[in-house]
C-alpha cells in the first residue's frame, strides 16, 4: 500500500457540513469521502492506493479534479485497489456533485 498527499490552496467553492461517500470499494475498486474541515479554504487529498508507484498519475488526475472543484475548506479522503484514472475523476466528480448538488 501506498499513500500520497495532496493539498490545494484558495478554494472557491465551500462545502456543506455533511460528508459523502461515493463509491464502495468491497464492490467496485474505489471509496471516496468528502467532508466539509477548516483548512483555511485549502483542500486536503489523501490517497491510499495498492497500485504503488502511480504518484505523477494520481497527482495530475487530482489537480484536473481541483480545476474543475475548486473546493474550500475540504477533506476527500480515496481508499483505492487498482481504479483506472477515469473511474477516480468520476467517483471524485459524483462525491463533488453530491455535496453541492450541482455540476462543475
Amino acid at each position: 500500500m501506498e499513500t500520497l498527499k495532496y493539498r490545494f490552496e484558495n478554494g472557491t467553492r465551500p462545502l456543506p457540513p455533511s460528508p459523502q461517500v461515493v463509491g464502495v470499494v468491497g464492490s467496485g475498486n474505489l471509496e471516496v469521502l468528502i467532508e466539509s474541515a477548516p483548512l483555511n479554504g485549502g483542500c486536503a487529498i489523501e490517497i491510499k492506493t495498492a497500485a504503488v508507484g502511480f504518484g505523477p498519475i494520481w497527482e495530475a488526475v487530482m489537480r484536473d479534479f481541483h480545476q474543475r472543484w475548486p473546493l474550500a475548506d475540504a477533506r476527500i479522503t480515496i481508499n483505492d485497489v487498482g481504479a483506472t484514472p477515469a473511474v477516480v475523476s468520476l467517483r471524485l466528480d459524483q462525491a463533488a456533485e453530491t455535496m453541492l448538488g450541482t455540476a462543475p
